[in-house]
């Protein structure tokens, strides 16, 4: 019987970072065997480890389908082959087997060295400009560039547990669940926003109308008037929803405080639309004293740069809503880069189209009371997530008051 192999190497914290079991769990996964060639494990804490198998499949197609599992691992061949590059035809088309990236740092072989692969997201492609590597989604895709095709010359540096010390991430682990101790790890997610911020880092608030609805708006605020959200990023909703409750007190014609509904409160989110367009936008709204207070307000004030992203179901929208998809998305990617932390409450729709912009090595944090939205995001490659299935009215003032 033919036997069909590829000798594979590994390097890095590949022992407590669980990568070596990965990818000995993913060969025998899909039908492949290995054998231990060689094998170095670090002594110390910040020593690396090495690792070279032989990897075998049962078919070359069996055995190209382990390897590219493997190379998303980190591993690399031990014949290392140049990236293979395929010159587009059109704009906004990719050639057949292009690469698909992942969030995590990735490095391709070409001119006989590793280049880094710089602006990473998940589910686009490589383009290769001269010297340098560039990650770009298929709308930026351009007639004659020159695209990443194959798995070959590509390697993809995965996470690593945090070598700094406890923190709420290692504390947490990544997962989920409405069964942890919520005043616990919201004491902790105020530490890492106060060390973040500590260390010059910049944080991101991605949020859904809920945070009006349960009553969190007031945490919010506190925090942008603090000086811990750098910029928020949200649909039409929350900026109506937050207009509403700090002109009328209602969030869509409920009483926040009391949760009772307030007389002729069905129109109350249609006359805060109206109240902006009168003004003109929001920050005409805040300069003109007819907006005191509120999320909205407090991001005018302390100069906190917000995206507002439309959807098919705003009322309205806005004036300051972007209501040409692609124009929104640019301006969210403009917003995350340089991203250390970003805090995502509330919201499914912006939460995972966020989380597909960010590279693996940014923090996340996802406060919903929905525990299917905190697992889809996570389940949709943004590893580096913390899940926490909580009420954003009762999670948020526990962080603020903490912060």
């Amino acid at each position: 019987m033919k036997k069909f192999s590829s000798e594979i190497e590994l390097s890095g914290h590949l022992i407590d970072s669980l990568i070596l079991t990965k990818v000995f769990d993913g060969i025998m996964d899909h039908g492949g065997a290995f054998e231990v060639l060689d094998i170095q494990v670090g002594k110390k804490k910040k020593d690396e480890s090495y690792a070279k198998l032989l990897v075998t499949g049962k078919t070359k197609k069996n055995l190209d389908t382990i390897l590219n599992y493997v190379y998303r691992q980190g591993a690399t061949s031990k014949t290392q082959k140049h990236v293979m590059l395929k010159t587009t035809t059109k704009n906004m088309v990719m050639p057949d087997n292009f690469y698909s990236t992942t969030n995590n740092p990735t490095q391709i072989y070409l001119n006989n060295k590793w280049i880094d692969v710089n602006n990473m997201m998940m589910d686009k492609c490589i383009v290769v400009k001269g010297k340098h590597a560039l990650c770009i989604p298929i709308r930026q895709v351009k007639k004659g560039d020159k695209i990443v095709v194959g798995e070959n010359g590509v390697k993809v540096i995965p996470p690593e547990r945090p070598r700094e010390g406890m923190n709420v991430f290692e504390f947490m682990g990544s997962g989920s669940s409405s069964e942890r101790p919520t005043q616990h790890i919201a004491k902790k997610v105020a530490e890492d926003i106060r060390r973040t911020k500590k260390n010059g880092g910049k944080i991101v608030l991605v949020g859904g109308p809920a945070i009006v609805h349960t009553g969190a708006a007031e945490s919010v605020s506190y925090l942008i008037r603090r000086g811990y959200i750098d910029a928020v990023l949200a649909g039409n909703a929350l900026a109506v929803h937050d207009i509403e409750y700090a002109t009328l007190g209602t969030s869509l014609g409920m009483n926040v405080r009391d949760g009772t509904l307030a007389m002729r409160g069905h129109r109350n989110h249609m006359e805060a639309i109206n109240a902006v367009f009168k003004a003109g936008s929001i920050k005409k709204m805040v300069k003109s004293k007819k907006l005191t207070r509120g999320i909205m307000y407090e991001c005018v004030k302390k100069k906190v740069p917000f995206v507002l992203a439309g959807s098919l179901r705003d009322d309205g929208p806005l004036p300051d809503v972007i209501v040409d998809v692609a124009l929104a998305q640019k301006k969210y990617k403009e917003i995350l880069k340089g991203a250390s932390m970003v805090i995502m409450v509330a919201t499914m729709l912006h939460s995972i189209a966020t989380g597909n912009m960010l590279p693996a090595n940014v923090k996340v944090i996802v406060v919903d009371i929905n525990q299917p939205t905190v697992t889809k995001l996570m389940d949709r490659g943004t590893w580096q997530a913390l899940g926490i299935v909580s009420d954003a009215g009762a999670f948020l003032p526990m962080v603020a008051k903490a912060l």
